[in-house]
């Protein structure tokens, strides 16, 4: 499908949209997005930049607040078919304190406003499998009491981004809420897609400048990656996370202590001072990406340190994808019933 051409009848808003993933696969699903908008500037440079090169059609990218958004502007975007976005993780993180409602950082009240005074047909809001733990069960039910009361129907869904054909486990628990009258048409997508080994998805990325070893990492790096970890600015730096997570970076005879610049490049045997990493690459933010599910032509605004948490906190775009497929379906079934009728 071509990002660069696509037109939809179904028009979105997306909410702490950071650098597009779950954008641009909600917009190759179908939907064509009316707004987009994200506190992180990085992030907002980013979906401009390949708007406009892409040709996306998107309509205005914003750098603010959503409970901003959502007291003084949102009813200005009444009937708008999809609401969706990826709030805040920390509140409900099993790496931080879990504060769920207590945490400043929670946005799912200024979300569920702004899906109140706009009124859309779906909602599609994305966050960290710790949301689904028992200690939540309480908020998730005020969340759904409030969609109830605005006449929707909610779906709670874990889903593994390895089963749509990303090379990374990264499970993600997506909300799904429709109105009633599209709601009986609505099912979880499939995910049966297998994905590539982390050698597989960026062996042509390691062996471009020349590196002898790179066929026999290839080898080396036969399973999938761990969740990328994109952190925050308080606490998220240049290396592909904590050091569980390192050391299973290691295991795939990747070193994670760092982010590279570029590729390894002939004679590389691996990095001074670091015994035990030896052969062992860097991962560059464009390799990142396509563990994450980019393609290749989408482009990251900023330094390294930004662009990678971009990446690293970004729904990859084949869940998205599937998702607003199954989304799309249950739309056009319900306008198709009713016009048959």
């Amino acid at each position: 499908m071509n990002a660069r051409t696509m037109k939809s009848e179904y028009t979105s808003i997306e909410l702490c949209a950071g650098a597009g993933g779950q954008a641009l696969g909600l917009h190759l699903a179908g939907f064509q997005h009316q707004l987009l908008m994200d506190i992180d500037k990085p992030a907002c440079q980013t979906l401009k930049h390949n708007n406009a090169l892409h040709g996306l059609g998107w309509g205005e990218i914003v750098e603010g607040c959503i409970e901003e958004f959502a007291t003084y502007s949102s009813h200005q975007y009444k009937g708008i078919d999809l609401v969706a976005g990826g709030v805040p993780c920390p509140p409900f993180s099993t790496a931080g304190k879990q504060l769920g409602k207590q945490d400043e950082r929670d946005l799912f009240p200024a979300a569920l406003n702004i899906v109140k005074n706009t009124q859309p047909k779906a909602v599609m809001l994305e966050n960290v499998a710790g949301l689904l733990d028992v200690k939540f069960d309480t908020y998730r039910a005020e969340i759904e009491s409030r969609l109830e009361r605005m006449g929707y129907k909610i779906f709670w869904k874990l889903l593994n981004a390895c089963n749509f054909g990303v090379p990374q486990l990264r499970p993600r628990v997506i909300l799904v809420a429709l109105k009633a009258e599209f709601a009986g048409y609505f099912a979880w997508p499939d995910g049966s897609i297998t994905p590539p080994t982390v050698g597989e998805a960026l062996y042509d990325l390691m062996a471009s400048q020349g590196w002898e070893y790179a066929a026999e990492w290839k080898q080396k790096a036969n399973k999938i990656a761990p969740t990328l970890v994109g952190g925050s600015k308080k606490h998220g730096g240049p290396d592909l996370g904590p050091t569980r997570a390192r050391r299973a970076w290691q295991a795939l005879h990747v070193n994670g202590n760092l982010v590279g610049e570029h590729p390894p490049e002939k004679g590389f045997v691996g990095y001074k001072n670091k015994v035990g990493y030896e052969y062992m690459p860097l991962l560059t933010v464009r390799m990142a990406a396509r563990i994450q599910g980019f393609p290749d032509w989408w482009e990251f605004y900023g330094k390294k340190t930004p662009a990678y948490r971009q990446v690293g906190n970004a729904l990859p775009p084949p869940v998205a994808e599937a998702v607003g497929r199954q989304i799309i379906y249950a739309l056009d079934m319900a306008n198709s019933s009713r016009l048959a009728a």
